[in-house]
């Protein structure tokens, strides 16, 4: 049996990285609550 999550980091940033959150109308709308919240980081990045 093969196991259910395979993570692949190129596929990651175009699901959640900016440029992926700057292209909907919902994406940006998350940036802005997450800088009006005062996060440090605006999105989660792979190390």
């Amino acid at each position: 049996m093969l196991p259910t999550y395979r993570p692949h980091n190129r596929k990651r940033a175009k699901k959640l990285g900016f440029r992926a959150r700057m292209s909907t109308p919902g994406g940006r709308k998350v940036l802005k609550s997450r800088r009006l919240k005062g996060r440090h980081t605006l999105i989660h990045k792979q190390a």
